[in-house]
């Protein structure tokens, strides 16, 4: 899948376990702050759970400007897909690139007819992305808020 954004193009490629330690990290620069406000950031558990749960087959590597941008997963499950570990590094948020691969991979499940959901830590801006996309709270607790999107 490649396409343009505000930024440059990119591109999506297949995740191999020589990933796993730049993602690791990616996401603990990322998850940061939301975890910091919500008092549950822990330096070593926020890189260990990512590796704990890392399944190559479902994850694919986001590159723009010839280098890695971010990450993204789309698990299938019973009734559609969840997605998860979607990272775009700190320099490259705010320029599209987000929407863009999201709006790609909504494509696919839309056209399979399949419902897409995802879990947002309480507070993260990254919520407003997902809303923008049609997704909807479907419940929340003190941490996470999971949405839903049915397909279009």
């Amino acid at each position: 899948m490649e396409t343009n954004t505000r930024l440059t193009a990119w591109t999506l490629r297949p995740a191999t376990p020589a990933d796993v330690e730049v993602i690791a990290e990616l996401r603990a620069v990322v998850m940061r702050p939301d975890l910091e406000r919500l008092g549950r950031f822990d330096e070593h558990r926020v890189r260990q759970r990512f590796r704990d749960a890392f399944i190559a087959r479902h994850l694919s590597i986001i590159e723009a400007e010839d280098r890695f941008a971010g990450c993204v997963a789309l698990r299938p499950a019973e009734d559609g897909h969840w997605l998860e570990h979607f990272f775009i590094a700190p320099e490259l948020q705010g320029l599209g690139l987000g929407s863009a691969v999201l709006r790609g991979l909504l494509a696919r499940t839309d056209a399979d007819g399949e419902l897409v959901r995802l879990n947002v830590l309480q507070g993260s801006a990254a919520r407003r992305l997902y809303e923008r996309h049609g997704f909807s709270v479907e419940s929340e607790d003190s941490v996470d808020v999971f949405m839903v999107r049915e397909p279009s």
